[in-house]
C-alpha cells in the first residue's frame, strides 16, 4: 500500500509546440540543479524514451515517464510521489505543446499532467522571427485553462540583447509573469537529430559534455533563484493508496530475467525493470553486440532502439545470434519489443544490404522513409501467447519506420487485434512463435500490472522444466541433457 502525501518543490517545462528548445532547457537546469548540490529527480510526460534518457543523463539518476493514457491519472500520480519522495526538486519535461492532446479537448496534454500533479508551468517560449506577438500567445495559454498555473517564462531562440528586451518587457507587462531568463542561440547546439528525434546519449561521442554545455548556458542565462521560488510554491498532492502491483509468491529461487541493454537497445521504462525486480526477479543485463555467448537465464526481455543504426555489429556477433537462437528453440520464453522484434527475425535490410538476425521469426524487415506507426495503440488479447491472458486489452505506444517485406504467416500466430494503432499490417500486433512475443507496441509496467507478472511466470515455468529435465537426467544416469532438452519446447505458445 501507498500512504504518502508529499510538497517536494516541482515545475513543468513546456512550450507552445513541439520543437521550441524544452528539451534542451529542461537538461540544462536538471543539470544545473544538480550542480548545486541537490537531489533532482527527473520526469518526461508522455512515451518519450530518447528525452528521458538525456534527462537521465542530466539528473544521474533515471527519468520516469508519466503518461495519462498509458497508466491512468491515479498511477502517474502515484508513480510521481513515489519516486519524487525524498528529492529536493522534481523536474517534468512537457511533450508537444502545452495543450495539445488526442483529442480537440486535450485529453492526456502536458496541461492534464501539470493540473493532476499541481505543478507549476514555465513556458518555454521559442522566440525566432517574433518579438510582441509572444506576448499574446503566452497570455492565451495563461487564460486558456484556469486548472493550469503558468508561473514563468523562458526565452529560447534569442538573437540579441535588444530582442530580449522587447520580449521581456511585453511578457512582463501584458501578461504579469515573469520571464525568469533566456537561452540565446547556440552555434554549439550539443544535441543532433535523426529518424526517430535526438540521437541518444548511448550513442553519443560527448555525453556529459554535452550536458554541461547545456548547464553553463543555464546557470549564465536563467535566474535559478526566481525558478527555485517558483518550484518551491507549490501544495502537496497526495497518493490514491494503492500500488496496484501483482505480487507473486516465489517459493523457489528467483528467476534470472536477462535484459539486453546496449546502444542497440536502449528503450526500457525503469519501471518496467523496477517491476521485475519488486516482483522476485534477479535482472542479467546482457548486450546482443558483444557477449559472444547467452548468460544462464531463465526469460528475455528486449526492448525497442536502433537495430538499424548496429545492424553489422549485430550481424557480425554470430556467436551469440546463434546461441540465441538455440535457447529459443529450446523453450527459452522472449518478450521482444520493437527493434527487439527486429532482432528475432530473420533478416534486416537496410541500407541496400541484408543483415542477418537471430531467425528465431520468419520474418524479413525493411525500412521506410516515413514512420509506419507512430503513435497510441490499444491491442485486446485474443490469442494464446506466453505472456498474456486472453482478452486482456492493453494500452501501448509505437513508434517504427521498420515494417514486414515478407513473412511465413503460417509459422506464425498474432497474440493481438488493434483497436488502435498499426502494429505489424495495420490490424494485428504480437507475433508469436516458439515461446516468443514480438509487438510494435510498448508496454509501461505502471499502467499494465500484470505485465512484469507474466514475465515472471513464464520464467518460473521454463525454470522448472529445466529442473525437471536435471531430475530426470540424473536418474536415467545422467544421458546428454542437449537432447532431452531440445524437443521438450518446441511448442507454439499457449500449448503449455
Amino acid at each position: 500500500m501507498i500512504d504518502t502525501t508529499i510538497s517536494t518543490p516541482r515545475c513543468m517545462l513546456a512550450a507552445m509546440r513541439g520543437g521550441s528548445g524544452k528539451t534542451a532547457v529542461s537538461v540544462g537546469l536538471t543539470r544545473a540543479l544538480k550542480r548545486q548540490g541537490r537531489k533532482v529527480v527527473a520526469f518526461k510526460k508522455g512515451p518519450d524514451y530518447i528525452d528521458a534518457a538525456w534527462l537521465t543523463q542530466a539528473a544521474q539518476s533515471p527519468c520516469y515517464n508519466l503518461d495519462t493514457f498509458l497508466l491512468g491519472d491515479d498511477p502517474v500520480r502515484d508513480s510521481f510521489i513515489k519516486h519524487a519522495q525524498g528529492a529536493d526538486v522534481a523536474v517534468i519535461e512537457g511533450a508537444r505543446g502545452l495543450f495539445d492532446g488526442m483529442d480537440h479537448q486535450g485529453s492526456y496534454s502536458t496541461a492534464a499532467v501539470a493540473a493532476l500533479l499541481k505543478t507549476p508551468v514555465i513556458l518555454v517560449v521559442d522566440c525566432s522571427k517574433i518579438t510582441r506577438t509572444a506576448a499574446a500567445l503566452v497570455l492565451g495559454c495563461m487564460l486558456f485553462d484556469p486548472d493550469v498555473t503558468i508561473s514563468g517564462v523562458i526565452l529560447n531562440q534569442v538573437a540579441r540583447a535588444r530582442h530580449e528586451d522587447m520580449l521581456r518587457t511585453s511578457i512582463q507587462e501584458r501578461c504579469g509573469v515573469p520571464v525568469i531568463g533566456t537561452m540565446p542561440r547556440l552555434k554549439d547546439f550539443p544535441f543532433q537529430e535523426r529518424h526517430l528525434g535526438l540521437i541518444p546519449p548511448q550513442e553519443h561521442l560527448t555525453v556529459d559534455r554535452a550536458v554541461d554545455r547545456l548547464a553553463d548556458v543555464a546557470e549564465e542565462n536563467i535566474d535559478m533563484k526566481a525558478l527555485w521560488a517558483l518550484a518551491s510554491d507549490v501544495p502537496a498532492i497526495a497518493s490514491s493508496g494503492h500500488s496496484g502491483m501483482h505480487h507473486l509468491p516465489l517459493s523457489h529461487p528467483r528467476p534470472r530475467i536477462g535484459v539486453i541493454r546496449d546502444s542497440a537497445f536502449q528503450f526500457y521504462y525503469p519501471e518496467n525493470l523496477e517491476s521485475l525486480q519488486e516482483q522476485g526477479a534477479e535482472l542479467v543485463d546482457i548486450s546482443a553486440l558483444t557477449d559472444r555467448i547467452l548468460p544462464d537465464i531463465d526469460a528475455l526481455y528486449i526492448g525497442g532502439g536502433f537495430p538499424e543504426t548496429h545492424a553489422a555489429q549485430l550481424a557480425g556477433n554470430e556467436s551469440f545470434r546463434i546461441d540465441l537462437r538455440h535457447a529459443i528453440e529450446d523453450g527459452l520464453p522472449v518478450y521482444a519489443e520493437c527493434g527487439g522484434a527486429m532482432y528475432m527475425g530473420n533478416t534486416l535490410f537496410c541500407d541496400g544490404r541484408e543483415y542477418p538476425m537471430v531467425g528465431a521469426l520468419p520474418i524479413t524487415y525493411g525500412l521506410s522513409r516515413r514512420p509506419r506507426g507512430h503513435g497510441y495503440t490499444v491491442c485486446r488479447v485474443n490469442n494464446p501467447n506466453p505472456f498474456y491472458e486472453q482478452g486482456q486489452v492493453l494500452r501501448g505506444h509505437e513508434f517504427h519506420y521498420s515494417y514486414v517485406l515478407e513473412w511465413d504467416q503460417d509459422a506464425l500466430t498474432m497474440a493481438f487485434s488493434l483497436e488502435r494503432g498499426h502494429g505489424f499490417d495495420g490490424t494485428q500486433d504480437g507475433v508469436c512463435r516458439h515461446n516468443v512475443l514480438a509487438a510494435y507496441s510498448h508496454i509501461h509496467a505502471a499502467g499494465e500490472h500484470g505485465w512484469a507478472a507474466g514475465l515472471i511466470r513464464s520464467a518460473i515455468r521454463y525454470m522448472e522444466q529445466k529442473s525437471s529435465i536435471v531430475r530426470s537426467s540424473i536418474a536415467n544416469g545422467g544421458e546428454s541433457l542437449e537432447n532431452e532438452l531440445k524437443p521438450l519446447y518446441k511448442k507454439v505458445a499457449g500449448k503449455n
